[in-house]
């Protein structure tokens, strides 16, 4: 995955599932904005079928959803790919016991506040990408490093 991304200069393609369409449009435009391409999908099964289709780098799903949950999609994603990273969001995460163990996931992130900064470190982490920083601003003709970083 790495090498193809070096080689191409080609941006990591994301699949993410999330039967809220809000909420997809909001990480979506996130991961984009740090130089992600992303394709949606509103449910597992059609997360599936865009799966079967088409190479993806790495999948962000939600736990809750309609007929099957993050954890079943999981599953089959496992089946079909064992190697791809795999990100499981939840706003469940304490109060079920959510854990990379028990749900199949190479990371679980609980839907918080932070959660944007957090999905875009963990993204970048398990792509083997460091995070972007913003652009140098210029003070009085000197170049100053912004004081965070993006997402």
């Amino acid at each position: 995955m790495k090498s193809r991304q070096l080689q191409s200069r080609e941006p990591f393609v994301i699949l993410m599932v999330d039967d809220n369409e809000h909420g997809l449009v909001a990480r979506k435009t996130v991961l984009k904005q740090n130089g992600y391409e992303v394709v949606t999908a509103t449910s597992a099964e059609a997360g599936l079928d865009l799966f079967d289709r088409q190479h993806f780098d790495l999948v962000v799903t939600d736990y809750r959803m309609g007929y099957m949950d993050g954890i079943a999609f999981i599953g089959y994603l496992r089946q079909r790919s064992p190697a791809t990273p795999v990100i499981l969001l939840s706003g469940f995460v304490e109060p079920l016991g959510l854990d990379e163990r028990s749900t199949g996931a190479d990371a679980v992130m609980a839907k918080c506040s932070t959660e944007a900064t957090t999905l875009v470190r963990t993204v970048a982490r398990l792509l083997g990408r460091r995070t972007m920083r913003k652009p140098m601003r210029r003070e009085s003709g000197v170049l100053v490093a912004s004081a965070r970083r993006a997402g």
